[in-house]
């Protein structure tokens, strides 16, 4: 047996981000008594286990936190197809499975989706899939389903993680729920497909066929991870073998059955093979094609022919032998209609023959999210309850599919710019680990019911606005917000903090503070003392209020009167509107040289501050 490698030789490629190709399966099949290939078998929205063959299904609610259950009621459908999980929230960006796997190792994914009309239509629904951060391509099982056909989507990736996501999303075509029915990922060796660069790329299955008089579909037991190799028969005489081929002796361990048979042509003919079947998306392709001849090697017996794809060389002078062979390329270019060649060369006596072959289109990766942010974000769906649907899968990728309240950067790293979870209603509390969001410029968990600590931030140096209000977080209000020398907001209102802000804060301009009673925080501060300041008049609690208005404005010297002060700010200050604590009779301020009047002079330096500075 001998591995050989195919060139492409220098032609420049474009490489556009194509769909799958859909592939089909029956619904009724068989397997044999081995030991199960390693992995996880998922049978979605089922209740219990279920086996097929020697193969055990387990159910999804370990893997997945969304969607409802649904029993298809057809008839003749395999029992791990009878149930499914579909996604009604149409809000959420994505709905994921999360599968726990070996980091870096390398996986056979594979999707299955039968219909059986479980929402009472007609017609599947049409919706893309996701496979961690990368756009995996769209389902579209309708004319599989119309045939009777389940339909299921295939690919072979290297984990970047101890847990890969596969999840679901709708698009502008999706116009009922996504489902699915099952979803498997099983583990390859290292061997199995190694040519490729699997940092940058995956392989998406298109096709892997036997060729030659065969009816069955080869898959687990024979092949050992469980692969699909369906039959393909075309006009050319077909040819058994009796091989004593061994698995271990292929990269990619086809299954020795895959060598029972093959299409084969006479003496001196050219053998042509129209494969894989339909129309391919322009794009690279990764192709193994494989052959053995079972005669007894003689200098009259040789099968040497050269291979050519549509057109162009793929192997010159191929020797095939009783023991196999197998001639692959990592990236060849297809488009549109594939016929594969093979031509005899001079005075060889017998024709040229093919007994099996895989396409896989290249998938580019579409990144994943910088690791410390994936790290800090898991972090935080383990300490908050309550979480929005989509909050599975890499939360910025795919682009436009990222996490509800979550706003990325897609540069060169992938990066949490901001988290904006007001009012969503979460509860629980913060992670330590938040603090290693390093890019993050803005944090708004206002309107939520946290409790807790407020967790070091100090690492998150581009911090712009932190907006805590109206939770329940507890103890003093940290140190280390005097460190983030790019704050611009910082409120902290309806909490139970204690303490008060921290003084190296205090001479901070363009500074918008709001805390709690009691703490001292400056609202304004200038060399100069401001035309006007705006006082907005709160109605309630503070029932003293007589106006009932909602502002009024005062120009120095300021008129206090009884109205109680909600709101102060200058307009010609940075700083904007910062809350005061009312009271039913407002205190004056220090600076108010007598009850309801202050004289500022234009020259004086002048200062507002919160409760703890009133008299």
């Amino acid at each position: 047996m001998a591995e050989k490698e195919s060139s492409p030789g220098g032609q420049k490629m474009y490489i556009p981000i194509s769909l799958l190709w859909l592939v089909s399966i029956p619904l009724l099949s068989s397997v044999n008594s081995l030991p199960t290939p390693r992995g996880t078998l998922i049978t979605c929205g089922a209740s219990n286990a279920i086996a097929s063959g020697d193969l055990k299904y387990v159910p999804d609610d370990g893997f997945t936190k969304v969607g409802n259950k649904a029993t298809i009621s057809a008839p003749n459908v395999m029992p791990i197809l009878r149930n499914l999980r579909f996604f009604p929230d149409k809000s959420a960006r994505k709905y994921c499975y999360a599968v726990p796997v070996v980091k870096g190792g390398k996986y056979l994914v594979r999707t299955s989706y039968y219909y059986g009309g479980f929402d009472g239509g007609t017609t599947p629904p049409v919706f893309d899939q996701i496979i961690d951060g990368t756009m995996w391509g769209t389902v579209n099982t309708t004319d599989d389903y119309s045939n009777g056909l389940t339909s299921y989507y295939e690919l072979v990736i290297a984990a970047m993680g101890k847990f890969m996501s596969v999840c679901l999303a709708r698009n502008s075509a999706t116009v009922s729920d996504p489902f699915i029915s099952l979803l498997e990922v099983e583990y390859l060796d290292e061997s199995v497909y190694n040519s490729t660069d699997f940092k940058t790329y995956a392989l998406g299955t298109v096709s892997r066929a036997i060729f030659g008089d065969t009816d069955s579909t080869i898959s687990y037991p024979e092949d050992q991870y469980n692969r699909y190799w369906h039959p393909f028969k075309d006009e050319n005489p077909t040819v058994e073998s009796k091989s004593g081929v061994k698995m271990l002796s292929f990269w990619n361990m086809p299954p020795v059955s895959a060598f029972s048979s093959a299409l084969t042509t006479s003496r001196g003919k050219n053998l042509k093979v129209k494969w894989p079947q339909g129309s391919l998306p322009e794009s690279l392709y990764y192709i193994s094609l494989y052959f053995q001849d079972s005669r007894t090697e003689s200098p009259y017996s040789w099968r040497v022919f050269d291979i050519w794809v549509n057109g162009k060389k793929f192997y010159s002078n191929l020797n095939v032998t009783a023991d196999g062979v197998s001639v692959f390329a990592a990236q060849w270019p297809l488009f549109g209609q594939t016929e594969i060649e093979m031509t005899p060369g001079d005075g060889i006596p017998v024709g040229p023959l093919i007994n099996a072959g895989e396409v896989l289109q290249l998938l580019p990766l579409g990144g994943r999210t910088h690791t410390r942010d994936v790290m800090a974000m898991d972090d935080l769906t383990q300490t908050l309850d309550k979480l929005p649907s989509d909050w599975y899968g890499d939360p910025c990728l795919p682009k436009n599919h990222s996490w509800t309240g979550v706003t990325c950067s897609y540069g060169k790293l992938v990066r949490i710019l901001a988290l904006n979870f007001t009012g969503m209603g979460l509860s629980g509390s913060l992670p330590s680990s938040l603090g290693n969001l390093t890019s993050l410029t803005h944090l708004w968990l206002g309107g939520n019911k946290l409790s807790g600590n407020i967790p070091d931030m100090s690492s998150a140096t581009e911090l712009k606005s932190l907006h805590l209000e109206n939770n329940q977080f507890e103890g003093p209000v940290p140190d280390w917000l005097g460190e983030l020398h790019k704050i611009q907001e910082i409120f902290l209102q309806n909490n139970k903090l204690t303490g008060g802000i921290p003084k190296n804060l205090h001479n901070r301009s363009g500074l918008n503070i709001q805390t709690e009673e009691g703490s001292s925080a400056t609202l304004y501060r200038s060399k100069r003392a401001p035309s006007s300041i705006a006082m907005e008049v709160l109605p309630a609690p503070c029932t003293s209020n007589p106006t009932g208005q909602p502002s009024r404005l005062f120009s120095p010297p300021f008129d206090h009167g009884s109205h109680c002060l909600h709101n102060l700010s200058a307009p010609t200050s940075p700083a904007g509107s910062v809350p005061f604590n009312c009271e039913e009779k407002p205190r004056v301020p220090k600076y108010l040289a007598t009850p309801g009047k202050v004289d500022v002079a234009a020259e004086e330096d002048f200062e507002l501050s919160l409760v703890s500075s009133w008299i």
